[in-house]
C-alpha cells in the first residue's frame, strides 16, 4: 500500500464503508490507522492532507530560477517595490518569474526582505529647537487646571514665561479655556513688550492651535512653536513653573472662586519673579537675570569665594567656584532623537 493508487484505493473504500454507516473509529481500528488520518480522508475530498503525502509534494524553484528571480527584483526599476507589484509589473510584460508568496521565500532566504536598493544611511531625526540669548526672543506658555469646590469644574491659569529670565510675563485666570481667550492675553502682552519676531512655544492644545489665536499670533509677529504630537517633555519650562507653584506651601488644592484664585497667583507671581532664586539661572530671581543685574550678582559671588580661599587657603582643597553667565538658553534639545 505504498503506491499512490493504493493509497486512493484505500481513501475510497473509507469513504464508502462511511457512507454505508461504518463508524469512522472502528474504521480506523480496523486498518490500524489514527482515526484523526481516517476523519481527514472522509472529509477532505482533495484526498490525503498528511505532510509528505503525494498532494503535498511541491515542485521547488530550480537554482536557476532563483538566480533570476534576485536578478530581476534588484534590478533598478524593481528594487523598491514589493513583491507583489513586481509580479503584477511583469505580468503586464507578459514575464512570470514565480508567485508573490516564491519572491517572498527566496528574499528571505537571502535576507532581502529589508530595502533592497544601495545602502542608505538614515539621516537621524533632530528636535526642533530655538535658543535664546536675551529677554523677550523666547516666551513658553501654558494652562493648568485649578480645582475648585464643584466637582468636575475647573478654573484655568493661562501663564506665559520668558524662558531666558524664567520670569512671568502674563498671567490671567478664567472658568473656561479656548483660542478667543488665549489671543486676548497675547494682544495685552503685546501691549508691554515688543513681540515682532519673538518666538512663542506651547503644545498641541485647542487654545494654543485655535484659528483665532493662530490669526492673532500672525498679527502681531510672533513665530509660533509647537511641541511634538505626545512628547511631553517639548515645553519642560512651563511644566516646571507649574510644578513650583503646586507644590508651593500653603498652595490651597481648592479654589471657591475666581477672586481667590486671582489672589492667590498674584502672590505667587510676585514672589516667584521678585524673591524666587531660581537655580536655572544660578540662583538669582528672574527679575534680576530678565534686567541684567545677573551678571554683576554672579561676578561679585566668584570676587567673594575667591578672596575667601585667599584668607585662609588651608581650607579649601580645590579652586574656589566660578560663578558662571549662563549666555544662551536653549528649548528642545538638538540631539538626535
Amino acid at each position: 500500500m505504498n503506491s499512490t493508487s493504493n493509497k486512493d484505493s484505500l481513501i475510497s473504500s473509507v469513504r464508502e464503508a462511511h457512507k454505508t454507516g461504518a463508524r469512522l473509529r472502528s474504521i480506523a481500528s480496523m486498518l490500524g490507522i489514527s482515526l484523526r488520518t481516517i476523519q481527514r480522508w472522509a472529509i477532505n475530498p482533495a484526498g490525503d492532507g498528511r505532510k509528505g503525502s503525494a498532494r503535498k509534494v511541491q515542485q521547488k524553484l530550480t537554482e536557476e530560477e532563483r538566480k533570476e528571480i534576485l536578478r530581476v527584483v534588484n534590478l533598478p526599476e524593481y528594487r523598491d517595490l514589493t513583491p507583489a507589484e513586481i509580479v503584477a509589473i511583469l505580468a503586464e510584460k507578459g514575464q512570470y518569474i514565480g508567485s508573490e508568496r516564491s519572491i517572498y521565500r527566496v528574499l528571505k532566504q537571502h535576507k532581502q526582505l529589508s530595502h533592497r536598493g544601495p545602502g542608505r544611511k538614515a539621516e537621524p531625526r533632530v528636535r526642533p529647537s530655538h535658543v535664546a540669548t536675551g529677554p523677550g526672543e523666547l516666551l513658553s506658555w501654558d494652562i493648568t487646571y485649578l480645582h475648585t469646590n464643584i466637582k468636575g469644574i475647573f478654573f484655568y491659569l493661562y501663564l506665559v514665561i520668558d524662558i531666558w529670565s524664567r520670569k512671568i510675563v502674563a498671567w490671567e485666570i478664567h472658568a473656561e479655556e479656548n483660542s478667543e481667550l488665549s489671543a486676548a492675553m497675547m494682544d495685552r502682552l503685546s501691549h508691554s513688550m515688543n513681540m515682532e519676531g519673538t518666538v512663542i512655544h506651547a503644545d498641541n492644545g485647542g487654545p494654543m492651535k485655535g484659528a483665532t489665536m493662530l490669526m492673532k499670533l500672525h498679527e502681531l509677529g510672533v513665530i509660533a512653536s509647537f511641541s511634538r504630537p505626545r512628547v511631553s517633555e517639548d515645553n519642560p519650562y512651563s511644566e516646571a513653573l507649574f510644578k513650583t507653584l503646586k507644590y508651593r506651601p500653603g498652595y490651597p488644592r481648592i479654589f471657591t472662586t475666581l477672586a481667590e484664585a486671582r489672589k492667590w497667583v498674584a502672590d505667587f507671581v510676585h514672589w516667584y519673579n521678585h524673591e524666587h532664586r531660581h537655580s536655572g539661572i544660578g540662583y538669582v530671581t528672574p527679575v534680576e537675570r530678565h534686567s541684567g543685574l545677573d551678571r554683576g550678582i554672579l561676578d561679585k559671588r566668584t570676587v567673594t569665594f575667591r578672596k575667601a580661599k585667599e584668607q585662609n587657603p588651608l581650607r579649601w582643597s580645590r579652586l574656589p567656584k566660578v560663578w558662571e553667565y549662563q549666555d544662551e538658553v536653549v528649548l528642545g534639545n538638538p540631539r538626535a532623537a
